[in-house]
């Protein structure tokens, strides 16, 4: 039996906020139970809307926090869960300094996210990746798929490499348009993210971000001719792996380069490797 749909007529959706309220409570349910609540007992929702994640969200045995900048979303979640009320955070998650809730405590990330900032919000995951171990939400379908990517796939690219270089990447399932109001033009995806055990990298993190988003800026051309500003010494050039374009190299072939190019001849003479 299908569960009760929830009333999205409360609070109107503002398309400068990229909001698409979620009605199937079904769904909220579903990625409320994505998360695993295993080395954490916090959570952070991010765009709660009206609260049809949230409600799945308290009933879980962690304590919930939500975030949210359309204040006529945080008066109606004040007036119907008040329980609630002390842990509403009406700020910009991309703009919000997370220590301020959980100063170094460990939390999970949950949401129906606005996709206008979800690979955003994605970006800033992997920014606190030290205090993330768990995250699932929604997206536009296509950015979903893109972050679950392994390589060879037409859609692997940055967000692949970056968030699978500290994640597990898990799509979860479809959801159609229908189930929102106002409806998306596109079909979305829930996906779930799992920090890895040992998500230190064995190369050195800042030039490893450098290497992925150069590579992919060029993701027609061999590694050779994309990374090219890096400067490196014929000799380095001469590896087969800049034989290869950025697509055909899974994420451990990324740490690796990324090692090869820390360790050349030309680059020990500057280690400014920029952002």
């Amino acid at each position: 039996m299908a569960k009760k749909q929830y009333n999205p007529h409360q609070v109107k959706a503002k398309k400068f906020l990229g909001q698409h309220f979620l009605e199937d409570e079904t769904i909220a349910e579903q990625i409320a139970d994505a998360l695993t609540l295993e080395g954490y007992n916090k959570v952070l929702e991010i765009g709660p809307g009206m609260g049809v994640l949230t409600k799945y969200l308290l009933k879980k045995p962690l304590t919930t926090y939500v975030i949210e900048i359309d204040r006529e979303s945080v008066d109606y979640l004040k007036n119907n869960y008040l329980n609630l009320a002390s842990r509403i955070i009406e700020k910009d998650f991309l703009k919000y300094d997370v220590s301020e809730t959980f100063e170094d405590e460990q939390f999970a990330i949950c949401g129906n996210f606005p996709y206008n900032i979800s690979t955003q919000i994605v970006f800033k995951t992997l920014e606190l990746r030290a205090q993330i171990p768990e995250f699932s939400g929604m997206f536009q379908k296509e950015v979903a798929l893109r972050i679950c990517s392994k390589e060879g796939s037409k859609v692997y690219g940055i967000l692949s490499v970056l968030t699978q270089a500290f994640y597990g990447a898990e799509y979860l399932f479809t959801v159609p348009p229908t189930v929102f109001n106002p409806p998306p033009k596109v079909e979305s995806g829930v996906l779930k993210l799992t920090r890895k055990e040992n998500f230190t990298l064995s190369c050195d993190e800042k030039l490893f971000f450098r290497v992925v988003k150069q590579s992919f800026m060029h993701r027609r051309k061999t590694l050779r001719n994309s990374l090219k500003t890096l400067e490196l010494s014929d000799n380095l050039k001469a590896n087969v792996i800049f034989d290869k374009r950025p697509e055909q190299l899974d994420v451990q072939a990324f740490i690796d380069l990324t090692s090869l190019i820390e360790n050349d001849e030309n680059r020990l003479i500057n280690t400014n490797y920029g952002s």
